[in-house]
């Protein structure tokens, strides 16, 4: 396993093309526009060597006996998905951001479950070469990029069907020694920050979308890659000063790309599936409800950070013994532990799969993940009824640093005298920045909007079981 440090040093062997405002990012160790990422990924490998932590952030690979990185493993008991959601809310209270790994480590427990039934199915062995692959990840602790979304265009048409056909990746070229696939990937959480990337189809697929049917590892500085920096809400304050940011070490969100493959080669050892379109929507499926199941977790964690911080503002404005903002403070705990206890739910029932491994509830997982996309605005709003208005009215801290203005501001931006008026400050940037649009909108439309939550929950709800509870209690004739 790698530690925090040794994780930094490999990122500076790559040689990512990474564009960010107009330049090309040289080292995303270094440059001030990725280093939080950079450090919240760190802290999952640091954490591993922490004895407190040992038991959250390790496990023993399943192919080689070995003590891996919880984030390079196969689930292998309903107790791993339980420790995967645990450790989140874990990393989540000590980053208050997204710590960007957990993407690729549902990208691979959902290839492990897809290519063993593609393989049933086709007679393929996509199944042996993912798990010499994982073998190698599990070997070097490497971060891989779960990379799924694709720009989609014209929503109304699939991908064959678009004007531009890259508007999803697919394959141009089928050679005695591998594939050459085209196309974008985009909203790409941690893509700059890891060692590679693990593409997947990105929606149900027909006969003739077959070339779009692709799944396969490509390094972030394979030949054809380029990375295009997303711009965020807070980014120019890094450049700036510590206080505004709010969380100047670990950003805020995700640091995503738009991802572009401009013609890619990628060995035959390193593809997951190819052309195999009738299976496309389960291992979207699969992914989706892997990675829905977090939002119980990671969220969590930041939630709790939110909580503290509206906690401690309640303490600096001097009202935290009034009644409703104990209210509004056990409202919040109570969101969070719900968003929680469905994520542990969706773990606790999951199961066995045929591959071996064990998969969530995807009924359980859905609905936590919606939960979400609510409860985490209603944190946030709660956060900002509590700590007042003037986190979004708050002078810069230039302002603040200089002669004329600081006197001014620690004056008038006072609250309970016994609390530093500085420490006021840096508390409301903090809020300010974790309950701002981009980190909602993550919330929101992190791992799918909320409609495709209650596609996948219409489907997996027994409805009729449902109408047969009331018509027996009701004495109406059921069909059953």
């Amino acid at each position: 396993m790698m530690n925090g440090q040794q994780y930094k040093d490999s990122l500076r062997k790559l040689h990512p093309i990474v564009y960010c405002n107009g330049r090309k990012i040289e080292s995303v160790v270094d440059d001030p526009m990725t280093a939080p990422h950079v450090n919240s990924a760190a802290l999952t490998y640091e954490l591993a060597f922490d004895p407190e932590y040992e038991d959250l952030m390790t496990a023993t690979s399943h192919f080689t006996g070995k003590k891996i990185n919880r984030f390079t493993h196969v689930h292998q008991s309903t107790e791993d998905l339980v420790k995967k959601v645990k450790m989140m809310r874990m990393i989540g209270q000590k980053t208050g951001t997204c710590f960007q790994r957990c993407v690729g480590f549902d990208a691979l427990n959902a290839s492990y479950i897809t290519t063993y039934k593609i393989d049933k199915k086709y007679g393929t062995d996509y199944h042996e070469r993912l798990k010499k692959y994982m073998q190698y990840v599990q070997e070097t602790d490497i971060m891989v990029a779960g990379s799924m979304t694709d720009p989609k265009g014209d929503r109304s048409k699939k991908p064959s069907q678009q004007a531009d056909p890259d508007l999803f990746v697919h394959v141009v070229e089928r050679r005695e020694d591998g594939i050459v696939v085209r196309g974008a990937k985009a909203h790409q959480t941690g893509m700059v920050n890891s060692h590679e990337m693990l593409i997947l189809p990105t929606t149900n697929l027909g006969p003739e979308d077959k070339d779009y049917a692709v799944a396969a590892a490509i390094p972030v500085d394979a030949p054809g890659v380029i990375h295009i920096f997303g711009r965020q809400t807070n980014e120019n304050r890094r450049l700036e000063g510590d206080i505004d940011c709010g969380n100047a070490e670990y950003a805020i969100v995700g640091g995503e790309t738009l991802t572009v493959l401009n013609d890619v080669f990628v060995p035959w050892d390193r593809v997951f599936m190819c052309g195999e379109y009738d299976l496309a929507q389960e291992f979207v499926e699969t992914f989706a409800s892997y990675h829905r199941q977090n939002y119980g977790g990671c969220k969590v964690g930041v939630a709790d950070v939110i909580i503290g911080a509206a906690a401690s503002m309640a303490e600096y404005n001097g009202c935290p013994k009034a009644s409703h903002i104990k209210d509004k403070l056990v409202e919040m705990v109570h969101l969070a532990e719900s968003m929680h206890c469905c994520s542990i739910a969706c773990s606790a029932m999951g199961h066995k799969t045929e591959a071996g491994s064990y998969y969530v509830d995807t009924l359980l997982a859905n609905t936590v993940k919606l939960n979400c996309t609510k409860t985490m605005y209603e944190i946030s709003r709660l956060a900002h009824d509590i700590a007042g208005g003037f986190i979004a009215t708050l002078p810069y801290e230039a302002d603040y640093r200089s002669e004329v203005c600081h006197g001014y501001i620690d004056k008038y931006f006072a609250g309970d005298a016994r609390f530093p008026t500085e420490d006021r400050i840096r508390m409301a940037r903090l809020l300010e920045n974790m309950t701002g649009g981009t980190a909602l909108a993550e919330s929101m439309h992190g791992a799918g909007s909320p409609q495709a939550m209650r596609v996948m929950i219409q489907r997996e709800t027994n409805w009729e079981q449902k109408k047969n509870f009331a018509k027996r209690l009701a004495k109406i004739k059921t069909g059953d």
